[in-house]
Order: C-alpha cells, then sequence, then structure tokens
C-alpha cells in the first residue's frame, strides 16, 4: 500500500534566528512577522529522521508477510494488518512532515534537498514492498469486501479501504506496479522539486516607485504590490515581475513539458480517459459533475467581466490592465501588523464559535505557524496536516498587507479541520481536495463578516466588500479559467507534441481573455505568469476543487446566517469526520446537496449578490456616478 503523500511542510528550526535586523526593532518585527515561526521538533517525538525510518522498515517487513493472505483475513485479521499499516504511515509522515517543511522554509539549501531526496528514496523502497496489498485487496469479491467493511471493527478505516477499490480498474501488474513505484522518486517529484527551487530563487528588481525604492525582493513582495492604490506603482511592478520571470522560463516550461508526458503515459497505462480522470477519482467525484461545475462557472463570465468594468470606473480608467485586477479600492494603503492581524482573526473565529477561537489561539500562540518572507522560502501559503497524533502546521508569507490578514483566516480555517478531524486517525484524517477548501473559505467569509459588522464608514464597507468579492472571483472564476488553461496544455501535449514557450503563452492568453473579455486589457508580459503556479506542476488538476470548495462554502455560509448558532454544531461536526465518509455525505451534515443538478448556480447566484452588494456600496460611498 502506497503511504500517503509526504506534507509539503517545513522546517521546525530556526525562523526567528536568521539573522533579519527587522527581528531585533520589535515595531518593525511586528510589521513583517520576522519573530513567528515554528517549532517542528515535536513531530520526531525526540527521535531522529532516520530512527523513524528504520521503525517504518521493520513494519513493512512485518506487513509484507501477509502477501498472498489478504483474501483470507476476517474482520479482526484485516483490522489488525490496518493497524500496522496505519503506524507504518505514522512514522512515514512524522519523518515526511518534518524534512519536507524544512524544505519548504528554504528550497535553496543544499543539506536540506539531500535530506528530502534521502527520506524519497527510502519511503519509495518501503512502498515497493507493499504494491501487493492494493492489488490483493482490489481483487477480493464486492460481496465479501462489504461483508468485511460491516463489521465495526474496521470502521476506523472503512471508508479508506471502499475508496482504494475504486481504483480496481486502474491498476496493473504486481510487477509494473512495483516498477513505476521504484522508479516515481526520479521521475514527477523530482521535476517537482527542481521547479520548487526555481522559483523559490526568483528574485524581483523592485522598480524606483515602489515603497523603500529600488531593491532585490522576492515574487511574494512583488506580485504583493499589484494590490497597491497608485497606478503607476502597480504597473511598475507588473513589469518588474515579468521581467523577474524571464530567467528560467526555458527551463520551467521544459519542467512543465516533461511532466505533461509523464502524465500522458501514467494515465495511458491506468486505462484513464481523460487527464482529469484520475484527479476527479481522488476527489470522489464523477468526471461528469465535473464538467458540470466548469461549465456553470464559465456560463457565468459575465459576473467578472461586470465587476471588473464597474472596477475601472471606480479606479477612474477607461479600461483596467491586467496589473489593476487586484488593486485595493480603499482611499488609504496601510500595513498590518502580526499583532492586530491575528487579534481581528481570533476574535472573527471567537464570534462564530469560541471552541475554533481557542484552537486559532493554539497556533499563534503554539509555535505552529511560520510567518516572515525569507530567501529560499516556498513561496504562497499552506497547511501541512502532518499527521493525526501531532497538529497541524501553517506556512504564510507576509507582507502586512489586508489580503494577508485574510490569507491568515484562510489557512487557519485548514488548520482547524485538520485539527479536528485527528480522531479519525491517519485513514480518516484527510479530505478530498474538494472539499479541503470549506473550512478555509468559510473562515475567510467569518472574517470578512466580523470585520464588516465594524464599518460605518462608506467608504471603507465598500472596500472590504469589494475585497470580498474579488476573493470569490479568484477562488471561483480565475481558478477555474486555470483549469481550462491546464486542459489545453495536456491536450496539446498530446494530440500536437511539445509546447514551446510561445505555446504555453497563447494558451494562458486564451483562458484569461475567456474569462475576461474585453474588460482587462492583457500586457505581453502577463502572458508568461503561468510559469510560477505550483498546482500545475505538483497537483494536476487541483484547481478546480478551489471552486467547488468556494460555492460549496458560500452555500454553507448561507446556511449559518439564516439559521444562526443552531448551525454551529452541525458545521463543527462535518468539519471533525475529516475524510471518514464520501463528499456528498460530508456536505449533507450542513443540509447542502451537491447531487442536486442546479447546486452550482445556487452558488453563482451568491457570488452574484456579493457583486451587487459592493456595486451598492460603492454608490453609497460616491465611487460610482
Amino acid at each position: 500500500m502506497t503511504p500517503p503523500p509526504e506534507s509539503t511542510a517545513t522546517d521546525t528550526t530556526d525562523a526567528a534566528t536568521t539573522g533579519d535586523p527587522a527581528a531585533a526593532d520589535p515595531k518593525a518585527a511586528d510589521l513583517t512577522a520576522a519573530n513567528v515561526a515554528w517549532q517542528l521538533d515535536g513531530l520526531l517525538h525526540g527521535s531522529s529522521t532516520d530512527e523513524l525510518m528504520d521503525r517504518a522498515a521493520t513494519l513493512a517487513d512485518e506487513i509484507a508477510e501477509a502477501r498472498g493472505t489478504i483474501d483470507t483475513l476476517d474482520a479482526a485479521g484485516m483490522a489488525a494488518l490496518m493497524g500496522t499499516i496505519g503506524e507504518l504511515h505514522d512514522l512515514l509522515g512524522r519523518a515526511g512532515s518534518y524534512v519536507g517543511l524544512r524544505l519548504a522554509e528554504n528550497s535553496l539549501d543544499p543539506e536540506r534537498g539531500a535530506a528530502m531526496a534521502k527520506l524519497s528514496e527510502a519511503a519509495t523502497e518501503l512502498s515497493t514492498k507493499l504494491v501487493f496489498f492494493d492489488l490483493e485487496w482490489a481483487a477480493i469479491p464486492d460481496e465479501r469486501a462489504e461483508a468485511l467493511l460491516a463489521d465495526p471493527a474496521l470502521d476506523f478505516c472503512a471508508h479508506h479501504l471502499r475508496t482504494l477499490r475504486r481504483y480496481r480498474n486502474h491498476l496493473l501488474s504486481e510487477s509494473e506496479e512495483q516498477v513505476l513505484t521504484e522508479t516515481s522518486v526520479s521521475g514527477a517529484p523530482a521535476w517537482v522539486r527542481l521547479f520548487d527551487e526555481q522559483t523559490s530563487a526568483i528574485e524581483v528588481a523592485m522598480p524606483e516607485s515602489a515603497p523603500g525604492g529600488e531593491r532585490t525582493a522576492s515574487l511574494e513582495e512583488g506580485l504583493s504590490l499589484l494590490q497597491h492604490p497608485d497606478r503607476r506603482v502597480r504597473a511598475d511592478a507588473a513589469g518588474a515581475v515579468s521581467a523577474s520571470l524571464q530567467p528560467g522560463l526555458r527551463t520551467r516550461a521544459y519542467i512543465y513539458n516533461t511532466l505533461l508526458l509523464d502524465k500522458s503515459v501514467q494515465d495511458r497505462l491506468r486505462s484513464y480517459p481523460s487527464w482529469l480522470s484520475s484527479r476527479n477519482l481522488a476527489n470522489e467525484a464523477s468526471d461528469e459533475s465535473v464538467h458540470a461545475l466548469i461549465d456553470a462557472v464559465v456560463a457565468r463570465y459575465d459576473l467578472p467581466q461586470r465587476w471588473y468594468r464597474l472596477k475601472a470606473q471606480v479606479l477612474g480608467v477607461e479600461r483596467l490592465a491586467d496589473y489593476d485586477r487586484s488593486a485595493s479600492v480603499a482611499d488609504a494603503d496601510r500595513q498590518v501588523g502580526w499583532a492586530e492581524a491575528s487579534s481581528l482573526v481570533v476574535d472573527a473565529y471567537d464570534s462564530f464559535s469560541p471552541e475554533l477561537a481557542d484552537i486559532v489561539r493554539e497556533f499563534i500562540d503554539g509555535n505552529w505557524i511560520d510567518a516572515p518572507v525569507r530567501p529560499g522560502k516556498r513561496p504562497g501559503a499552506f497547511c501541512a496536516y502532518t499527521v493525526p497524533g501531532h497538529h497541524p502546521y501553517l506556512l504564510l508569507n507576509w507582507t502586512g498587507s489586508d489580503r494577508d490578514v485574510l490569507t491568515l483566516a484562510h489557512e487557519l480555517g485548514h488548520g482547524i479541520h485538520a485539527y479536528l478531524a485527528r480522531p479519525q486517525g491517519i485513514f480518516g484524517q484527510d479530505t478530498p481536495l474538494t472539499m479541503a477548501e470549506t473550512a478555509s473559505v468559510f473562515g475567510e467569509a467569518v472574517t470578512n463578516q466580523a470585520l464588516l459588522a465594524q464599518l460605518d464608514d462608506p467608504g471603507e464597507r465598500f472596500a472590504l466588500l469589494a475585497s470580498t468579492l474579488e476573493d470569490s472571483i479568484a477562488t471561483v472564476f480565475r481558478q477555474v479559467a486555470m483549469s481550462r488553461f491546464e486542459s489545453a496544455c495536456h491536450a496539446h501535449r498530446r494530440d500536437v507534441g511539445e509546447l514551446s514557450v510561445k505555446d504555453f503563452g497563447d494558451h494562458w492568453a486564451a483562458s484569461q481573455t475567456e474569462m475576461l473579455g474585453d474588460s482587462i486589457e492583457l500586457t505581453d508580459g502577463y502572458r508568461d505568469w503561468w510559469s510560477y503556479v505550483p498546482h500545475f506542476i505538483a497537483t494536476p488538476g487541483y484547481v478546480y476543487a478551489y471552486a467547488f470548495g468556494q460555492l460549496l462554502a458560500l452555500s454553507v455560509y448561507a446556511r449559518y446566517q439564516s439559521e444562526g448558532e443552531g448551525f454551529v454544531p452541525s458545521y463543527l461536526n462535518m468539519l471533525a469526520a475529516g475524510g471518514s465518509t464520501s463528499p456528498e455525505a460530508l456536505a449533507a451534515m450542513v443540509d447542502c446537496d451537491l447531487t442536486d443538478p442546479g447546486f452550482w448556480d445556487a452558488g453563482l447566484d451568491i457570488v452574484a449578490g456579493q457583486l451587487d452588494a459592493a456595486e451598492a456600496a460603492a454608490r453609497a460611498a460616491g465611487r460610482l456616478t
């Protein structure tokens, strides 16, 4: 049985001891979150990663003794075997999370890279020994399998085992599976690591117009200036980001081409009907339901186009450029310090559930978050679940923007979900990607609503409502456009051949233009902005799950608004269920019917309502004529 994927978590070490001068100045340290660093040592339980892997190897040998007997096991025997497999996964998860999080903290450190390579190779060797389990379990007749799974002794892993059987038609022979497993460490994961190293090394030559003047900054800092209220700053920053993407662009294009080919070979060998089918199977979603989601979103591309035309009026320009999309509509730009941001988010969660607020405090006070921007640090933000016997971690790249406050609320939503689902154990904590965004988007909605309740000024209310709407547009419409870019790239690689940098740019521009219509002017440099997005590389097909999660979360939040406090227990129960049952069953816990053909349209109607509210607020603030 293949172990769970290693977490992309980061280093326990000493983010706060990197010599950053800001760390010594309390005010500067607060604005940059310079001292907000995680502590990872608890993952190892006082052992070294080598010791954890040695214990994992011993367990793998024990499990391998069951080869050829899976169809003879009764429920008690299967439960005992799954318990041992769970122990193995826990050891691999601890070691993998520790090493992976350290690498994310500084992907340019060769020692950390070597540690990840060593661990990946060892984990692959163990996985190769256990390929037999999936194959023997899949071969058991349905009636026999269901009789076993009906026994309460297997409740802790029943959904996991049912999910494994869904792959029956896509499994190969044991020898073929072993070859693919053995060679995987030098295949796609190696290219993903190279891409991460490439993007982590990108440096932006900040323009003179930027705050702080000309200097070298990270990609995250460069992108954060696209929210600046001064259009010249935004335009200069976008030009600097585009220039920073040129070095290594052909290399990143080659990496993507290689992974596109690798995916097509894997899909052909495993008889998947489309490039997206394996992702849909992992997400416990049918190809048809995913196409219905994407088609529903594409059919409402009028919503982002309408907003960007309105925003052009608000900003006083005839037509927005791509670098204007994220521009703040607030009357003044501001920096938010870590203390203020964390207090705001705690209060927001407390307004919904004191229990959740207590968990948020644990993240903030317990050194479970790594926040500052550093050279070599992985871009973006994520939550690492690690293992159920430990706690999750969050990685941020804090630049002090209002957007960063909502990113904190978003990632804490992921963290809360992981924390509450720990009792489900190693086989039930993780959710499919389609459900993974529910708690994060819900957390953003709660935070937005709490902030809105504090505002009386019409201009400030408009700025917050506009930000809320733009989050929905970015998460629903932009992610679906990115999914269509991915689809075009996979089709091109399979039907035509290797893509040039121009081909990638053409597909990127076409997918963006389809969504934006004539509401946004795309600059030439923007054609290469696909090349820093990690999802295309590491998790093909991931991005539509954002739209799924956003529309589901908006529907869930609408239930909360109509039901009030009585809704809270149902929501907490859904989070605590983790991935122990199907997405349809999880959504049903909060009265959402994913089988309803009109479900996505109802969610899109909520986004349309956000647009109406933002337009009304703009008029009330005198920002529209």
